[in-house]
């Protein structure tokens, strides 16, 4: 049986970036994604550009598109009205967060935690949305142990989650140890990995050390090797990412939620490496 597979892509900003997405979208549609969804800034930096791409990934790619929901920065109103305008677009999905405050920012918003920015979705929409969480395998990084980020999890799970998308790691054994813990405190609902492809592995590094996703030593060590070889570096990185892939799907993954960061390139070598 095919293994359901969703795509995230982020808000373009410009007409260059907007061709783009339209681009990747438009390639990656053959792969028939059980749907799509698009990041929201911290604060609402991209507000009004996550709006525009959802009705456009709807209206004119014909896909399945579910927004990211950040509860920093915003009132009760502002929230309302965005669910109010997701649902009259007919989206079925949200992607519920708490987000990060940005830097300088001194309102945390009048929803301060991802679990009570669900129980308000529920509580003025009922089951209209199919809510998505995430969750760190390998622990959150703002977190004081792992076993306050399991509870924190669970209380998203008990304020009305139907599903949950890791945060991208490439340790698979990270994935099973989680969701074997999850359940061990009652959390039925599928967990989703969330894959990242490897195209850019010096921008993949930074960002992995901001957001807590540990690159294995060996993987560091041969993508050094390769240097500034270009080419050896996505093709080492899609063998890589669709061995994880296949461990995952083995092992009874549900599902792939891919990070495409709006390429095209990077996914397809990884899925052409997937049955």
């Amino acid at each position: 049986m095919r293994t359901p597979i969703s795509f995230e892509f982020y808000p373009p900003k410009t007409d260059e970036q907007r061709a783009q997405l339209d681009r990747t979208a438009e390639k990656l549609k053959a792969h028939s994604p059980e749907y799509v969804s698009c990041t929201f800034g911290a604060g609402g930096s991209t507000l009004s550009y996550t709006s525009e791409t959802i009705r456009h990934l709807l209206q004119h790619h014909e896909l399945e598109a579910a927004p990211h929901l950040s509860c920093v920065g915003g009132t009760r109103a502002e929230i309302g009205a965005l669910l109010r305008d997701y649902r009259s677009l007919g989206c079925k999905r949200i992607v519920a967060l708490r987000g990060d405050l940005p830097s300088g920012m001194g309102h945390p918003g009048d929803l301060r935690y991802a679990a009570d920015l669900i129980a308000y979705i529920r509580a003025e929409h009922g089951d209209a949305f199919h809510i998505e969480v995430g969750c760190y395998p390998e622990t959150h990084p703002q977190s004081d142990d792992a076993l306050v980020d399991l509870k924190h999890f669970k209380a998203k799970v008990d304020a009305g989650a139907d599903g949950a998308i890791t945060q991208y790691f490439y340790n698979a054994d990270a994935y099973f140890h989680f969701v074997d813990a999850v359940r061990k405190l009652g959390v039925e609902i599928p967990i989703i990995p969330g894959i990242m492809p490897i195209s850019n592995f010096t921008q993949l590094r930074r960002f992995s050390e901001s957001c807590g996703a540990e690159i294995p030593r060996w993987i560091g060590k041969r993508m050094q090797a390769f240097g500034d070889d270009a080419e050896s570096v996505r093709e080492f990185g899609a063998d890589v990412v669709a061995g994880l892939c296949e461990r995952l799907i083995a092992g009874g993954a549900p599902a792939l939620h891919v990070y495409t960061l709006n390429l095209v390139k990077p996914t397809q070598m990884v899925l052409s490496r997937l049955d």
